[in-house]
């Protein structure tokens, strides 16, 4: 079907939408080297048991965070990243060793920011923590057990918590290493318990890709027996122990601290504060406390892409160190495209006809260039995409301020394969001298090979090849209304247009048929095109 000049009603298709398709995605910046990061597991003195003392635990310290491990009104998201404020391991529970171990690790460290990934339950066995053995531990533990380890997860999977949320910690900071309290239960049962406890370590690391070699593990007493403590003194110095087992592993003494004076296995909260000071203490004679200097991305080749000129997707920019620093965004670590091409990067790249191209690209996604612009002004964008999706988009921006609308990629005419490109344009401004170009993909799913910047608005392709690039048009909406795209059947863009809802939107489409706008047919309505919340409405327009 040949597309014409269309009427007031609809805007020709164009490879921009305006304001409504832009969706705003949270850019994940680069590992920081000094946001400090601990792993903290075992049974309930690690799981908080003490009383928090309001005005004295419960206060806020600025460089001490927590990765939320469960649900909480306090800590919604698991995964994200609170104020470490008791209580952090699970909903309604009390003081931890790990509360003061954070915040005077802080103190001592005042240009680090410290983080815990907080994971224990009272009364556990060192089982719990073996991803091989704990569902046959749950599956004869006590209701109340299975229960509290069921705030880690429906199955109660305590060390796929620990993994799933220290993947997420790794994007934007260091694991440094572990504390660990457990043994009240299970720590009598001789080398057993120590192997245990070295195979949970040892599975967390390489769930992770780390090495025990810098990432020290402390393990802590339990309350001293001498003082109407619950153990025995071979349970207590099977923990002891625990460095002739374990490499890079250290005791921190519990002696002389109190019990909480209700039994005989937790200690008090002056007692938590101090034990937290032992354990951070320990920690700053094992980790480097050397701040690290960031670094900042650099080009992929050495040198910057000079505009005009062609910017190829895959050589994006090689990564820095430090927040904000990185050259890409990347939703998985596989590499789907199995070229091996910026190998380690998870970054999807492709082998087609015209050489490598970036794939599979997801919302969120981001690729970051380092330009140099020749000349400031006006420049007009093309991009060589594919897809076999009616929606997906991108966006670009230069040094973090967006220099188009969300981009809309469409097949290319009589085709719906990944293999065949065409080519979308915009008219962009640029300002002279080095930059960072950002692509944020704003819709999944479409391949592209490059972006080339020819001087001046609306110029010609550099590459004589025109007839396939479609023209960019900026379409705005009112605050009263909203973006809609109108596909055929083959899902190929006709037009897009602005109405305050899905059934004036349809009625602009029937309402305007007439043989130069659209023939008679089966046609789709796409409210907010090239977001999560577009809606689909099938539409039958009839001949006049």
């Amino acid at each position: 079907m040949e597309v014409k000049k269309l009427s007031q009603i609809l805007t020709v298709a164009c490879g921009i939408l305006g304001g409504t398709l832009l969706v705003p995605m949270h850019a994940q910046a680069a590992p920081d080297p000094n946001f400090h990061i601990y792993i903290a597991y075992g049974q309930s003195n690690m799981a908080g048991a003490g009383d928090i003392r309001r005005g004295t635990d419960d206060k806020e310290h600025p460089r001490y965070k927590m990765f939320a491990t469960t649900s909480c009104t306090k800590y919604p998201t698991v995964g994200e990243i609170y104020p470490a404020v008791p209580p952090m391991f699970h909903c309604g529970e009390g003081l931890s060793v790990a509360d003061w171990f954070g915040r005077y690790l802080a103190d001592s460290l005042p240009d680090v920011t410290v983080g815990v990934i907080p994971v224990a339950v009272g009364g556990t066995k060192i089982e719990l923590f073996d991803k091989d053995k704990y569902a046959s531990y749950l599956s004869t533990a006590e209701n109340w057990l299975v229960n509290w380890a069921k705030d880690y997860g429906s199955d109660g999977n305590a060390y796929a918590r620990i993994v799933e949320v220290a993947k997420k910690a790794q994007q934007v900071g260091v694991i440094k290493g572990f504390i660990f309290h457990q043994g009240e239960s299970g720590a009598m049962n001789g080398n057993n318990w120590q192997q245990e406890v070295k195979k949970t370590r040892d599975d967390i690391l390489k769930a992770l890709d780390l090495s025990s070699d810098t990432v020290p593990f402390l393990a802590g007493g339990l309350e001293d027996r001498a003082a109407g403590g619950c153990c025995w003194s071979f349970t207590d110095n099977n923990i002891k122990t625990l460095p002739n087992v374990m490499d890079n592993t250290y005791f921190v003494s519990s002696e002389g601290l109190k019990g909480n004076g209700k039994d005989s296995y937790h200690f008090s909260s002056e007692s938590y504060q101090e034990f937290g000071r032992r354990y951070a203490e320990e920690m700053l004679k094992h980790i480097s406390t050397v701040p690290v200097e960031p670094e900042p991305q650099t080009p992929f080749k050495g040198g910057a892409f000079e505009i005009p000129g062609k910017v190829e997707a895959e050589n994006f920019d090689v990564p820095g160190k430090g927040a904000g620093n990185d050259s890409y965004k990347e939703n998985d670590a596989e590499d789907h495209g199995k070229t091996n091409y910026r190998e380690g990067t998870g970054v999807d790249i492709y082998q087609k006809a015209t050489g490598y191209v970036v794939g599979y690209n997801q919302e969120g996604e981001w690729l970051e260039y380092t330009l140099n612009v020749k000349e400031a002004g006006d420049y007009t964008m093309f991009a060589a995409v594919a897809t076999d999706n009616a929606t997906s988009a991108f966006q670009l921006s230069i040094d973090g301020e967006a220099i188009t609308e969300a981009i809309l990629v469409s097949k290319v005419e009589g085709s719906g394969s990944f293999d065949d490109f065409g080519k979308v344009k915009a008219n962009v401004t640029l300002p002279a001298g080095e930059h960072i170009l950002r692509m944020t993909v704003t819709s999944s799913w479409f391949d592209v090979d490059y972006f080339q910047f020819a001087k001046g608005k609306d110029a010609p392709d550099p590459d004589g090849s025109s007839d396939f690039v479609k023209p960019a048009f900026v379409t705005y909406a009112t605050e009263s209304e909203s973006s809609f795209a109108l596909l055929d059947v083959q899902g190929r863009v006709i037009a897009v247009m602005q109405a305050k809802n899905m059934h004036e939107a349809v009625s602009k489409v029937k309402n305007s048929v007439t043989h130069d706008i659209v023939s008679g047919g089966i046609y789709f309505v796409i409210s907010n095109p090239g977001t999560k919340n577009q809606q689909r409405k099938k539409v039958v327009v009839y001949e006049k």
